[in-house]
């Protein structure tokens, strides 16, 4: 009798002891390793500045203490360095990429050259919401959303090319909100746009951050050279509470899946950090929790505000939800992004 209680107790006991045996074993995994950081675009951008921000600081809320190493692997709009994540780098905890979340909405608009499965991906986490903007020049006459709805003539509105997220907002916002606009594309980067709008070639931009706005344009905007119109996302901006919504304009139940999905649920993980598919789960709950635990680091955040970078988090967990939910969207507003997207 009494073997049997104790084999009873050895079996009640054999699971837990499993996984605090594997949480040691995660928790000593890092001693000593190196984290390869791979930021899926070119160095001196807001995506390799987070990164490397957060490559000075994550280390010490992980256990064992790691080093990382920033590599960048720009080519295609994001896509090399994705692809490579998700083909090719090792699923060991050791290589964490650092790419956009507009690439979920292109694979389920079957963009050429995604090799790759969203759903898949393993996520950390995001350091902050886009809080993407349409703005415009005051020599454009259109210092509102409404006098842009009612312009009697397309507004021209500069964009980089199609897959880019300039030409995303300008063509959702366009089909959904009957926006009199002609999308003027072929600009290489929105440094170019911003010479264009100042050179009178165009009169705005849609798809800028606010974050990246008060920064590059706070010359312009403090003398009223350029103005904020709409704002793309599901709430107000606490520095922009008078610019109204762009989905306030929305007529249709159509146009706001249209807008939710490709602006709002996308503005969510456009800064997204995930490992490989197959990677340790125990390994990715320590980087989801050493992720949250950075954001919130003294050092950290004096460091971002110096910056003027913001810090608005996404859980790994959400963005898993909000990716999960791109593929669950209706076939009417998927088509619909297909035609408006290709």
């Amino acid at each position: 009798m009494k073997t049997k209680v104790q084999l009873r107790i050895v079996f009640m006991l054999a699971p837990i002891l499993a996984i605090l045996f594997t949480a040691a074993e995660a928790n000593d995994f890092y001693q000593g390793k190196s984290i390869r950081l791979i930021v899926a675009t070119t160095p001196g951008g807001g995506f390799d500045a987070y990164s490397r921000m957060l490559a000075r600081h994550m280390g010490k809320h992980i256990p064992g203490n790691p080093s990382f190493v920033v590599e960048n692997m720009p080519g295609a709009a994001f896509l090399i360095g994705t692809n490579y994540l998700y083909r090719q780098a090792k699923p060991d905890g050791l290589t964490l990429g650092n790419w956009i979340g507009t690439l979920v909405l292109h694979q389920l608009t079957d963009r050429k050259g995604i090799e790759f499965d969203a759903r898949k991906f393993e996520y950390v986490g995001a350091p902050v919401k886009n809080h993407d903007t349409c703005v415009m020049a005051r020599a454009s006459g259109i210092d509102s959303a409404q006098k842009w709805l009612n312009a009697a003539t397309p507004v021209k509105i500069g964009a980089t090319p199609p897959g880019s997220t300039p030409y995303d907002n300008a063509a959702v916002l366009k089909d959904a909100l009957g926006l009199p606009m002609q999308i003027v594309t072929g600009y290489k980067g929105t440094a170019e746009i911003r010479l264009a709008i100042d050179g009178n070639e165009v009169a705005g931009l849609c798809g800028l951050a606010w974050a990246s706005i008060k920064v590059t344009w706070r010359k312009q905007l403090d003398s009223g050279e350029v103005k904020v119109v709409l704002q793309n996302t599901a709430a107000a901006h606490p520095e922009l509470p008078d610019v109204p919504l762009a989905i306030s304009f929305a007529k249709s139940d159509a146009a706001r899946k249209l807008i939710q999905l490709a602006l709002h649920d996308v503005g969510a993980i456009t800064y997204l950090y995930s490992f490989p598919p197959g990677t340790p789960k125990d390994r990715v709950q320590i980087f989801r929790r050493a992720f949250h635990a950075t954001l919130k680091d003294a050092e950290f955040v004096a460091e971002a505000k110096k910056g003027n970078f913001e810090i608005d988090p996404v859980a790994g967990e959400e963005i898993e939800k909000i990716v999960n939910g791109f593929f669950k969207a209706d076939a009417s507003t998927v088509n619909r992004l297909r035609e408006l997207l290709k």
